[in-house]
Protein backbone atom coordinates (compact mmCIF):
# COMPACT_ATOMS: atom_id res chain seq x y z
CA UNK A 1 0.00 0.00 0.00
CA UNK A 2 1.28 2.94 -1.18
CA UNK A 3 1.36 6.15 1.85
CA UNK A 4 -1.40 8.62 1.80
CA UNK A 5 -2.68 11.40 4.68
CA UNK A 6 -3.46 10.52 8.39
CA UNK A 7 -6.34 10.25 9.39
CA UNK A 8 -6.33 14.24 10.65
CA UNK A 9 -9.29 13.64 13.06
CA UNK A 10 -7.21 11.70 15.25
CA UNK A 11 -4.97 14.33 15.94
CA UNK A 12 -7.04 17.39 16.05
CA UNK A 13 -9.25 15.51 18.70
CA UNK A 14 -5.94 14.45 20.58
CA UNK A 15 -4.57 18.22 20.80
CA UNK A 16 -8.47 19.68 21.70
CA UNK A 17 -8.36 16.85 24.76
CA UNK A 18 -4.89 17.85 25.95
CA UNK A 19 -5.76 21.81 26.02
CA UNK A 20 -9.13 21.13 27.79
CA UNK A 21 -7.23 19.26 30.24
CA UNK A 22 -4.86 22.20 30.43
CA UNK A 23 -7.55 24.58 30.81
CA UNK A 24 -8.96 23.08 33.71
CA UNK A 25 -5.95 22.38 35.33
CA UNK A 26 -5.26 25.92 35.20
CA UNK A 27 -8.19 26.78 36.79
CA UNK A 28 -8.35 24.80 39.55
CA UNK A 29 -4.59 24.52 40.12
CA UNK A 30 -4.33 27.34 42.52
CA UNK A 31 -7.00 25.91 44.89
CA UNK A 32 -5.12 22.59 44.56
CA UNK A 33 -1.95 24.36 45.98
CA UNK A 34 -3.93 26.43 48.45
CA UNK A 35 -5.38 23.19 49.86
CA UNK A 36 -2.02 21.11 49.98
CA UNK A 37 -0.32 24.16 51.90
CA UNK A 38 -2.86 24.00 54.32
CA UNK A 39 -3.23 20.43 54.56
CA UNK A 40 0.20 19.16 54.54
CA UNK A 41 2.39 21.96 55.39
CA UNK A 42 4.46 22.31 52.01
CA UNK A 43 5.09 25.13 50.20
CA UNK A 44 3.60 24.79 46.46
CA UNK A 45 3.76 27.70 43.94
CA UNK A 46 0.14 28.68 42.75
CA UNK A 47 1.00 28.10 39.09
CA UNK A 48 2.99 24.63 40.66
CA UNK A 49 0.42 22.70 39.12
CA UNK A 50 -0.35 24.31 36.20
CA UNK A 51 3.40 24.59 35.02
CA UNK A 52 4.01 20.73 35.58
CA UNK A 53 0.46 19.96 33.56
CA UNK A 54 1.94 22.16 31.04
CA UNK A 55 5.52 20.64 30.82
CA UNK A 56 3.59 16.76 30.25
CA UNK A 57 1.29 18.15 27.58
CA UNK A 58 4.40 19.76 25.66
CA UNK A 59 6.28 16.06 26.22
CA UNK A 60 2.92 14.15 25.16
CA UNK A 61 2.79 16.71 21.61
CA UNK A 62 6.01 15.70 21.03
CA UNK A 63 5.37 11.93 22.53
CA UNK A 64 3.02 12.30 19.43
CA UNK A 65 5.01 13.71 16.71
CA UNK A 66 7.53 11.28 17.40
CA UNK A 67 5.05 8.29 16.74
CA UNK A 68 3.76 9.79 13.25
CA UNK A 69 6.86 10.51 12.24
CA UNK A 70 9.39 7.31 13.47
CA UNK A 71 8.41 3.88 11.59
CA UNK A 72 6.37 2.07 13.47
CA UNK A 73 7.75 -1.12 12.42
CA UNK A 74 10.75 -0.28 14.43
CA UNK A 75 8.79 -0.16 17.22
CA UNK A 76 7.49 -3.95 16.79
CA UNK A 77 10.51 -4.97 16.77
CA UNK A 78 11.56 -3.79 20.29
CA UNK A 79 8.35 -5.10 21.69
CA UNK A 80 10.10 -7.99 23.65
CA UNK A 81 12.46 -5.90 24.76
CA UNK A 82 9.87 -3.16 26.00
CA UNK A 83 8.53 -5.81 27.87
CA UNK A 84 11.26 -7.09 29.54
CA UNK A 85 11.84 -3.84 30.75
CA UNK A 86 8.55 -3.05 31.93
CA UNK A 87 8.51 -5.90 34.25
CA UNK A 88 11.93 -5.43 35.15
CA UNK A 89 10.93 -1.77 36.35
CA UNK A 90 8.00 -3.26 38.01
CA UNK A 91 9.83 -5.86 40.07
CA UNK A 92 12.29 -3.17 41.14
CA UNK A 93 9.90 -0.74 42.37
CA UNK A 94 7.87 -3.57 44.68
CA UNK A 95 12.19 -4.68 45.97
CA UNK A 96 11.97 -0.95 46.83
CA UNK A 97 9.13 -0.35 48.36
CA UNK A 98 9.54 -3.25 50.38
CA UNK A 99 12.88 -1.80 51.80
CA UNK A 100 11.41 1.74 52.32
CA UNK A 101 8.64 0.05 54.16
CA UNK A 102 5.80 1.14 52.00
CA UNK A 103 6.75 4.96 52.75
CA UNK A 104 7.66 7.81 50.66
CA UNK A 105 10.92 9.41 50.83
CA UNK A 106 13.03 7.32 49.06
CA UNK A 107 13.30 6.63 44.88
CA UNK A 108 9.86 4.80 45.04
CA UNK A 109 7.11 7.37 45.47
CA UNK A 110 3.83 5.63 47.75
CA UNK A 111 0.40 7.27 47.95
CA UNK A 112 -2.97 5.82 49.25
CA UNK A 113 -1.88 2.58 49.99
CA UNK A 114 -0.10 2.08 46.56
CA UNK A 115 3.47 2.44 45.62
CA UNK A 116 3.47 3.26 41.93
CA UNK A 117 6.16 5.40 41.05
CA UNK A 118 9.42 5.94 40.63
CA UNK A 119 10.80 9.92 41.62
CA UNK A 120 13.11 11.26 39.41
CA UNK A 121 14.00 14.24 41.16
CA UNK A 122 11.22 16.57 40.51
CA UNK A 123 9.62 14.08 38.49
CA UNK A 124 7.53 10.77 38.33
CA UNK A 125 7.31 7.68 36.50
CA UNK A 126 5.10 5.09 36.34
CA UNK A 127 6.30 1.62 35.22
CA UNK A 128 2.63 0.42 34.77
CA UNK A 129 2.19 3.23 31.86
CA UNK A 130 4.89 1.10 30.00
CA UNK A 131 3.69 -1.95 30.92
CA UNK A 132 0.60 -1.26 29.26
CA UNK A 133 1.69 -0.12 25.75
CA UNK A 134 3.97 -2.78 25.83
CA UNK A 135 1.78 -5.42 26.57
CA UNK A 136 -0.06 -4.43 23.43
CA UNK A 137 3.14 -4.54 21.24
CA UNK A 138 4.28 -7.87 22.66
CA UNK A 139 1.05 -9.43 22.25
CA UNK A 140 0.32 -8.07 18.43
CA UNK A 141 4.01 -9.79 17.75
CA UNK A 142 3.55 -12.41 20.17
CA UNK A 143 -0.27 -13.71 18.06
CA UNK A 144 1.54 -12.56 14.92
CA UNK A 145 4.31 -15.02 14.99
CA UNK A 146 2.17 -17.87 16.29
CA UNK A 147 0.03 -17.33 13.38
CA UNK A 148 3.13 -17.25 10.96
CA UNK A 149 4.36 -20.81 12.42
CA UNK A 150 0.78 -22.38 12.99
CA UNK A 151 0.96 -22.79 16.60
CA UNK A 152 -1.83 -20.35 17.35
CA UNK A 153 -4.45 -21.19 19.93
CA UNK A 154 -1.75 -24.11 21.37
CA UNK A 155 0.53 -24.83 24.46
CA UNK A 156 2.94 -22.95 22.73
CA UNK A 157 1.20 -19.74 22.66
CA UNK A 158 -0.58 -19.32 25.51
CA UNK A 159 2.33 -20.38 27.80
CA UNK A 160 3.95 -17.03 26.98
CA UNK A 161 0.67 -15.53 26.72
CA UNK A 162 -0.14 -16.85 30.58
CA UNK A 163 3.37 -16.02 32.44
CA UNK A 164 3.55 -12.21 30.75
CA UNK A 165 -0.12 -11.13 31.68
CA UNK A 166 -0.14 -13.50 34.98
CA UNK A 167 3.44 -11.77 36.24
CA UNK A 168 1.86 -8.33 35.03
CA UNK A 169 -1.04 -8.29 36.69
CA UNK A 170 0.20 -9.62 39.91
CA UNK A 171 2.96 -6.31 39.72
CA UNK A 172 -0.20 -4.32 38.75
CA UNK A 173 -2.35 -5.60 41.05
CA UNK A 174 -0.83 -7.53 44.08
CA UNK A 175 2.38 -5.20 44.55
CA UNK A 176 1.41 -2.27 43.26
CA UNK A 177 -2.29 -2.51 44.42
CA UNK A 178 -3.55 -0.52 41.78
CA UNK A 179 -6.68 -2.66 40.37
CA UNK A 180 -7.58 0.18 37.80
CA UNK A 181 -5.02 -0.32 36.01
CA UNK A 182 -5.28 -4.40 36.46
CA UNK A 183 -9.19 -3.92 35.16
CA UNK A 184 -7.54 -1.43 31.75
CA UNK A 185 -4.54 -4.57 31.30
CA UNK A 186 -7.23 -7.23 31.35
CA UNK A 187 -9.79 -5.18 28.74
CA UNK A 188 -6.67 -4.74 26.25
CA UNK A 189 -5.55 -8.35 26.56
CA UNK A 190 -9.09 -9.94 25.93
CA UNK A 191 -9.91 -7.14 23.17
CA UNK A 192 -6.84 -8.59 21.11
CA UNK A 193 -7.57 -12.11 21.75
CA UNK A 194 -11.30 -11.40 20.81
CA UNK A 195 -9.95 -9.23 17.12
CA UNK A 196 -7.27 -12.24 16.56
CA UNK A 197 -9.52 -14.30 15.52
CA UNK A 198 -9.09 -16.75 18.69
CA UNK A 199 -12.23 -19.80 18.51
CA UNK A 200 -14.76 -18.85 21.24
CA UNK A 201 -13.92 -21.60 23.27
CA UNK A 202 -9.97 -20.55 23.57
CA UNK A 203 -10.98 -16.84 24.29
CA UNK A 204 -13.88 -18.15 27.13
CA UNK A 205 -11.33 -20.19 28.73
CA UNK A 206 -8.90 -17.20 28.66
CA UNK A 207 -12.15 -14.60 30.23
CA UNK A 208 -12.76 -16.99 32.49
CA UNK A 209 -8.86 -17.39 33.83
CA UNK A 210 -8.63 -13.39 34.26
CA UNK A 211 -12.27 -13.17 35.88
CA UNK A 212 -11.29 -14.96 38.56
CA UNK A 213 -8.22 -13.84 39.14
CA UNK A 214 -9.68 -10.15 39.10
CA UNK A 215 -12.51 -11.87 42.08
CA UNK A 216 -10.17 -13.06 43.83
CA UNK A 217 -8.20 -9.64 43.74
CA UNK A 218 -11.15 -8.09 44.90
CA UNK A 219 -12.51 -10.38 48.14
CA UNK A 220 -9.16 -10.92 49.50
CA UNK A 221 -8.52 -6.98 49.83
CA UNK A 222 -10.30 -5.34 52.51
CA UNK A 223 -10.27 -1.97 50.77
CA UNK A 224 -11.86 -3.02 47.80
CA UNK A 225 -14.33 -5.05 49.61
CA UNK A 226 -15.07 -1.61 51.50
CA UNK A 227 -15.50 0.14 47.75
CA UNK A 228 -18.20 -2.77 46.69
CA UNK A 229 -20.44 -2.82 50.32
CA UNK A 230 -20.35 0.93 49.72
CA UNK A 231 -21.83 0.49 46.04
CA UNK A 232 -24.10 -2.25 47.06
CA UNK A 233 -25.23 0.02 50.03
CA UNK A 234 -26.15 2.77 47.96
CA UNK A 235 -28.42 5.48 49.76
CA UNK A 236 -27.60 3.38 53.04
CA UNK A 237 -23.96 3.58 52.87
CA UNK A 238 -22.35 5.88 55.78
CA UNK A 239 -21.16 9.27 55.38
CA UNK A 240 -17.87 8.43 55.83
CA UNK A 241 -17.32 5.22 53.19
CA UNK A 242 -19.42 7.32 50.45
CA UNK A 243 -17.57 10.93 50.83
CA UNK A 244 -15.60 10.68 47.73
CA UNK A 245 -18.73 9.80 45.45
CA UNK A 246 -21.33 11.81 47.38
CA UNK A 247 -18.88 14.87 46.51
CA UNK A 248 -18.29 13.84 42.80
CA UNK A 249 -21.68 13.58 42.20
CA UNK A 250 -22.57 17.04 43.94
CA UNK A 251 -20.23 18.49 42.17
CA UNK A 252 -21.50 17.28 38.69
CA UNK A 253 -25.12 18.45 40.05
CA UNK A 254 -24.17 21.98 41.20
CA UNK A 255 -22.51 21.98 37.43
CA UNK A 256 -25.88 22.78 35.97
CA UNK A 257 -26.48 22.95 32.10
CA UNK A 258 -23.55 25.38 31.86
CA UNK A 259 -21.72 25.26 34.78
CA UNK A 260 -19.96 27.69 37.43
CA UNK A 261 -17.36 28.91 35.32
CA UNK A 262 -13.58 28.73 35.81
CA UNK A 263 -12.04 29.20 38.78
CA UNK A 264 -15.21 29.25 40.62
CA UNK A 265 -15.03 25.21 41.21
CA UNK A 266 -15.94 24.34 45.30
CA UNK A 267 -14.96 20.86 45.34
CA UNK A 268 -11.61 21.63 43.96
CA UNK A 269 -10.86 23.49 46.99
CA UNK A 270 -10.31 20.23 49.33
CA UNK A 271 -13.73 19.12 49.11
CA UNK A 272 -13.34 16.08 46.52
CA UNK A 273 -10.48 13.89 47.34
CA UNK A 274 -7.94 13.65 44.48
CA UNK A 275 -9.66 16.79 41.76
CA UNK A 276 -6.81 17.24 39.57
CA UNK A 277 -6.27 13.42 38.87
CA UNK A 278 -8.81 10.48 38.78
CA UNK A 279 -11.51 13.02 39.85
CA UNK A 280 -11.35 15.28 37.27
CA UNK A 281 -14.51 14.42 35.59
CA UNK A 282 -16.37 15.52 38.33
CA UNK A 283 -14.38 18.95 38.51
CA UNK A 284 -15.32 19.55 35.14
CA UNK A 285 -18.88 18.80 35.12
CA UNK A 286 -18.50 21.49 37.89
CA UNK A 287 -16.64 23.89 35.61
CA UNK A 288 -18.61 23.27 32.54
CA UNK A 289 -21.80 21.97 33.27
CA UNK A 290 -23.72 19.16 31.32
CA UNK A 291 -22.66 20.79 27.90
CA UNK A 292 -19.46 21.24 28.57
CA UNK A 293 -19.34 17.57 29.85
CA UNK A 294 -20.99 16.52 26.21
CA UNK A 295 -18.54 18.16 24.57
CA UNK A 296 -15.59 16.11 25.97
CA UNK A 297 -17.56 12.92 25.64
CA UNK A 298 -18.01 13.18 22.40
CA UNK A 299 -14.47 14.27 21.63
CA UNK A 300 -13.49 10.89 23.11
CA UNK A 301 -15.90 9.17 21.08
CA UNK A 302 -14.73 10.68 17.88
CA UNK A 303 -11.78 9.63 19.04
CA UNK A 304 -12.46 5.94 19.57
CA UNK A 305 -14.63 5.45 17.20
CA UNK A 306 -11.57 6.65 14.35
CA UNK A 307 -9.03 4.51 16.02
CA UNK A 308 -11.49 1.60 15.57
CA UNK A 309 -11.69 2.99 11.80
CA UNK A 310 -8.50 2.28 11.18
CA UNK A 311 -7.95 -1.00 12.96
CA UNK A 312 -10.68 -2.28 10.39
CA UNK A 313 -8.72 -1.29 7.10
CA UNK A 314 -4.77 -2.31 8.46
CA UNK A 315 -3.14 -5.11 7.99
CA UNK A 316 -3.69 -7.71 10.89
CA UNK A 317 -0.65 -6.96 13.24
CA UNK A 318 -1.31 -2.87 12.86
CA UNK A 319 -5.29 -4.07 13.24
CA UNK A 320 -4.06 -5.86 16.78
CA UNK A 321 -2.05 -2.74 18.02
CA UNK A 322 -5.27 -0.53 16.51
CA UNK A 323 -7.36 -2.51 19.13
CA UNK A 324 -5.14 -2.36 22.18
CA UNK A 325 -4.93 1.05 22.04
CA UNK A 326 -8.90 1.15 21.61
CA UNK A 327 -9.19 -0.60 24.78
CA UNK A 328 -6.62 0.60 26.60
CA UNK A 329 -8.30 4.24 25.82
CA UNK A 330 -11.74 3.42 25.73
CA UNK A 331 -11.99 1.25 29.34
CA UNK A 332 -10.01 4.65 31.57
CA UNK A 333 -12.51 6.99 29.76
CA UNK A 334 -15.45 4.17 31.13
CA UNK A 335 -14.51 3.13 34.03
CA UNK A 336 -13.42 6.37 35.24
CA UNK A 337 -16.92 8.07 34.41
CA UNK A 338 -18.52 4.96 36.08
CA UNK A 339 -16.79 5.25 38.63
CA UNK A 340 -17.38 9.25 39.29
CA UNK A 341 -21.49 8.69 38.62
CA UNK A 342 -21.80 5.88 40.74
CA UNK A 343 -22.65 3.08 38.20
CA UNK A 344 -19.67 1.06 39.70
CA UNK A 345 -18.12 0.79 42.56
CA UNK A 346 -15.15 3.41 43.00
CA UNK A 347 -11.74 2.87 41.73
CA UNK A 348 -8.60 5.02 41.01
CA UNK A 349 -8.23 5.59 37.46
CA UNK A 350 -7.40 8.29 35.44
CA UNK A 351 -9.30 10.65 32.63
CA UNK A 352 -7.14 10.34 29.30
CA UNK A 353 -5.24 12.62 28.59
CA UNK A 354 -7.47 15.18 30.89
CA UNK A 355 -6.10 14.25 34.36
CA UNK A 356 -2.91 16.02 36.03
CA UNK A 357 -0.13 13.57 35.35
CA UNK A 358 2.65 12.95 33.37
CA UNK A 359 3.82 9.56 32.42
CA UNK A 360 0.03 8.09 31.33
CA UNK A 361 -0.59 11.00 29.40
CA UNK A 362 2.60 10.73 27.48
CA UNK A 363 2.46 7.22 26.67
CA UNK A 364 -0.98 7.50 26.07
CA UNK A 365 -0.41 10.42 22.92
CA UNK A 366 2.42 7.62 21.90
CA UNK A 367 0.28 5.29 21.36
CA UNK A 368 -2.63 7.45 19.75
CA UNK A 369 0.18 9.02 17.65
CA UNK A 370 1.22 5.24 16.47
CA UNK A 371 -2.11 4.91 15.58
CA UNK A 372 -2.11 8.08 13.30
CA UNK A 373 0.43 6.80 11.27
CA UNK A 374 -0.74 3.57 10.64
CA UNK A 375 -3.77 5.55 9.24
CA UNK A 376 -1.40 6.60 6.57
CA UNK A 377 -1.38 3.03 5.14
CA UNK A 378 -5.36 1.78 5.35
CA UNK A 379 -6.96 0.14 2.68
CA UNK A 380 -10.75 0.03 2.08
CA UNK A 381 -11.70 -2.55 3.92
CA UNK A 382 -14.85 -2.52 6.54
CA UNK A 383 -14.94 -4.64 9.87
CA UNK A 384 -17.58 -6.91 8.60
CA UNK A 385 -14.43 -7.84 6.18
CA UNK A 386 -11.75 -8.19 8.49
CA UNK A 387 -11.73 -8.82 12.53
CA UNK A 388 -15.49 -10.53 12.17
CA UNK A 389 -14.82 -12.59 9.28
CA UNK A 390 -12.11 -14.22 10.44
CA UNK A 391 -13.37 -15.33 13.74
CA UNK A 392 -14.04 -18.93 14.40
CA UNK A 393 -16.49 -20.33 16.16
Amino acid sequence: MRKHKSNRTIGVVTMLLLSIGLLIIYAIGPQRANFMNSAYGVNYDTNYFFIHQAVSVGLSIAAFMVAMKVPYRKVFGWARAMMIAALVLCLMMAVMAFLQHGESGGIVTCALGGCRWFNLGGFSFQPAELLKISMILYLATLISKHKQEGTFETKEFFVPLLIVAGAALAFVVVAQKDMGTGVVMIAIILAMLWASGMQTKYFGVVFGVLLVGGLLAVITSPHRMDRVRTYLSGQEADADSSYHIDNAMLAIGTGGLFGVGLGNSVQATGYLPESINDSVFAIMGETFGFLGLTVILLAFLILLTNILRVAGEVDEEEELIATGVFAWIGTHVVVNIAAMTGLIPLTGITLPLLSYGGTSMIFIAYAVGMVGQMSCYTRRKTKAEGVYRRRKV
